[in-house]
């Protein structure tokens, strides 16, 4: 039924302006526009990323977004770094963390919040 549609990703956030700040020129995604008086709109490769206002933001204790960077994980994760956002560190067994990045043999993958804390995840994947 819905295997031959389209999806994307919608985040709950407390502030429009401080979220597109963030995902425009921290992120550096494409603002497509708004619907209305909300949601912003952001391209996030083939796919679409709506950005809400709610009094649930940040409230998800688990991933939100993921995006799959393959070879170009280190590179955003060191550019990301440099604008000030903070990787998380989560104790898993058999991974290791260096440079922001958990490792899992082959497997890279870098987690971080927005400003309302969601958690965006990033992977090698």
């Amino acid at each position: 039924m819905l295997k031959a549609h389209n999806s994307s990703a919608i985040l709950a956030v407390r502030d429009l302006d401080r979220a597109r700040a963030f995902y425009a020129d921290t992120l550096g995604l494409e603002l497509m526009g708004r619907q209305g008086d909300d949601p912003l709109i952001f391209r996030t490769g083939d796919t679409r990323l709506a950005v809400y206002v709610s009094e649930f933001a940040g409230t998800n204790q688990a991933n939100a977004v993921v995006w799959g960077v393959g070879d170009d994980l280190e590179a955003i994760v060191a550019d990301l770094r440099g604008k000030g956002v903070v990787f998380e560190r989560y104790d898993f067994e058999g991974a290791t963390f260096a440079d922001g990045i958990h490792r899992f043999g082959d497997f890279r993958a870098a987690w971080f919040k927005d400003p309302d804390g969601n958690i965006l995840h990033l992977n090698s994947g």
